[in-house]
């Protein structure tokens, strides 16, 4: 989709030139591909602090049934000491700092990041090329992650949200690798060992799929140099991964239980798009038309709420839909587009049928006025979110991984203004109307309707 350059021809906003609106001004991301493959890239911000940080194209859809659990178990061992530094030193080293280190794991990506004063750049890239290429995998470290990691899982199965999408994700994708779970199966935590951690790497962790991405006052030539310095050790080459286009099922998980005061929770899915496919911005549309509802919260009363969904959930389904969050998660070939909500087990039977009615109607029903007012408040999500080094950094590292370059903001917009009605009608209809759903729920679900009816529901239509 962002293969295409940037327009020559920019519209024209009254007589203002293009350059005096400030989304057109974003400073300049430098990249930098190494010989090793690996690359560099930045963009300076007056600040006085730096985030730099490590976007591997890896993660737990790049996982076997027997090693899941494998890419998220080595970011903890990352931080448990290296054959330059122990643990202990390497805590004292960037508390001396005042530095910051983090580091996360999703379905497709790792990242390492240090935030740090903008004198200590060099050190900060120093740590993390570190704790990457050089980790002991100590066997003691890692039989005491176990714990950690199955207290982790506790916690996160006490996130009824973060639960109900990883079984959306099971259920949607069952045969392949991306319905697994980030933290893996109990049974797997109990057993890496040290020769799945260092196999992961050594398939996973190649110099042409890493990018170090640094925003804050960097010199990009300088950064480019500490990379190629410190970043020797991976391996280089083109070698392919087997990643095979996940299949998307109809189908549904229910976990029904009858706790008193529970609310049933949740989730409809279609499959959706990938990162770079002609529709993504459609969808990112669609989802801002869709929006999100709480009960009892929101400056206007749902009432009076200018998003149709949200007017007709307060007045047609009542007090018993207590909330609505509509998502879009994109991934390499595939992605996920629908909603996640919670009711009462009264109301769940109604409420699915006004969410799945306003999704598919989408197709003919969706107006200009929605549209623009989607792709407002999609502008301010997108660029508000912007506001930090650290954002910005992941903003670089993520679309260098996705896109192959970092999309110019005022290509971004001109894409975005581009979206009309009839397009999202025309992808709603293609993706979205009389389309397999895949559904997963927990709680009081009795009056759940079974997966033929509410996959009948996706092309009724209403006198």
């Amino acid at each position: 989709m962002f293969s295409r350059p940037l327009f020559r021809q920019l519209p024209r906003w009254g007589c203002r030139a293009v350059g005096d609106f400030p989304a057109y001004q974003q400073p300049l991301t430098e990249v930098t591909t190494l010989s090793s493959g690996l690359r560099v890239a930045s963009q300076y911000t007056s600040d006085e602090t730096v985030t730099v940080g490590v976007w591997i194209d890896a993660g737990s859809r790049f996982e076997t049934k027997e090693n899941n659990g494998t890419a998220h178990f080595l970011e903890h061992m990352a931080f448990k000491g290296t054959k330059r530094r122990n643990r202990i030193q390497l805590e004292k080293e960037i508390e001396n700092m005042g530095g910051h280190l983090n580091a996360y794991t999703s379905r497709e990506q790792t990242v390492y990041y240090a935030k740090c004063f903008k004198d200590d750049l060099k050190q900060g890239v120093d740590i993390l090329s570190d704790i990457l290429q050089n980790s002991t995998l100590d066997q003691a470290h890692l039989d005491f992650e176990r714990g950690v990691i199955l207290r982790e899982m506790e916690e996160v199965e006490k996130t009824t949200e973060e639960v109900i999408f990883d079984r959306l994700h099971l259920t949607a994708f069952h045969d392949s690798p991306l319905g697994y779970t980030i933290l893996g199966p109990v049974e797997n935590i109990q057993s890496i060992s040290q020769e799945q951690l260092r196999d992961y790497i050594q398939t996973n962790y190649l110099a042409h799929r890493i990018v170090v991405a640094a925003a804050g006052p960097v010199d990009h030539l300088k950064l480019t140099q500490y990379a190629d310095e410190l970043f020797s050790s991976f391996r280089t080459g083109e070698e392919t991964r087997s990643e095979v286009k996940p299949n998307f099922y109809g189908s549904e998980l229910l976990y029904s239980s009858h706790e008193d005061g529970n609310l049933a929770h949740f989730a409809v899915g279609w499959q959706g798009v990938p990162w770079t496919h002609p529709d993504s911005l459609a969808f990112m549309v669609m989802q801002s038309i869709i929006g999100n509802y709480k009960k009892n919260e929101g400056l206007v009363p749902a009432r009076l709420s200018s998003n149709r969904l949200t007017n007709s959930i307060a007045n047609n389904v009542g007090p018993g839909a207590d909330s609505l969050a509509a998502f879009n998660t994109s991934y390499k070939d595939t992605g996920l587009f629908g909603f996640y909500g919670q009711s009462d087990e009264a109301t769940l039977d109604s409420y699915l049928d006004e969410l799945l009615f306003s999704v598919s109607s989408l197709a003919f029903t969706a107006t200009d006025e929605e549209v623009e007012r989607g792709k407002r408040q999609l502008k301010t999500t997108l660029f508000g979110s912007l506001d930090s080094t650290t954002a910005i950094a992941e903003d670089i590292g993520r679309q260098l991984l996705v896109y192959g370059r970092r999309i110019p903001v005022a290509e971004l917009l001109i894409r975005l203004d581009a979206v009309t009605t009839e397009q999202v009608k025309r992808v709603a209809k293609e993706h979205l109307f009389d389309r397999d759903i895949a559904v997963t729920a927990l709680g009081p679900l009795d009056r759940m309707p079974p997966l033929t009816e509410l996959r009948r529901r996706t092309a009724a239509a209403r006198v």
